[in-house]
């Protein structure tokens, strides 16, 4: 089975929902990307779907936004 991706922004909000998840999910279950140090991850995460973070995509390809933090326009700056 695959891993759901988590990916947030390093801000409180984004860092509140990531321990949440890792809780509700189990953290075997999800990878964990901060793009806000992985800015490489930007690209992968739009296309994706990701249009706001913190946000989690799950192995089927649903995009799961969470508790809006930032978009993803703000996050490229």
């Amino acid at each position: 089975m695959s891993k759901s991706i988590f990916y947030h922004a390093g801000c409180p909000v984004c860092v509140s929902a990531e321990h949440d998840i890792v809780e509700l999910v189990g953290a075997n279950n999800v990878e964990v990307v901060n793009i806000g140090e992985t800015r490489n991850r930007i690209a992968e995460a739009e296309k994706a779907g990701v249009q706001s973070v913190p946000a989690m995509v799950t192995p089927n390809g649903n995009v799961l936004h969470i508790n809006f933090g930032a978009s993803m326009a703000d996050v490229k700056g």
